[in-house]
């Protein structure tokens, strides 16, 4: 997210999922790795709205972790 020259970085959850559900985020960045937890909890906590994301711009393959980054389709 951008605020005038500076971008702004937030984790998922809650306070991500507003920000995405408001509309100022421009991109989404995640790193996937293989590990299974035992809640249902969404990424994103709970987004009102549906927003689509564009086909990965950056993929970066680590060791045991995927990093990708998504612009958010307007």
């Amino acid at each position: 997210m951008m605020a005038g020259e500076r971008t702004i970085e937030m984790a998922a959850g809650d306070v991500g999922g507003q920000a995405l559900a408001l509309g100022p985020v421009d991109e989404v960045a995640m790193n996937v790795m293989p590990v299974v937890f035992e809640s249902d909890k969404p990424y994103f906590g709970s987004v009102d709205r549906q927003c689509m994301l564009e086909d990965p711009e950056v993929v970066i393959r680590g060791d045991r972790v995927l990093h990708l980054r998504y612009r958010v389709r307007r």
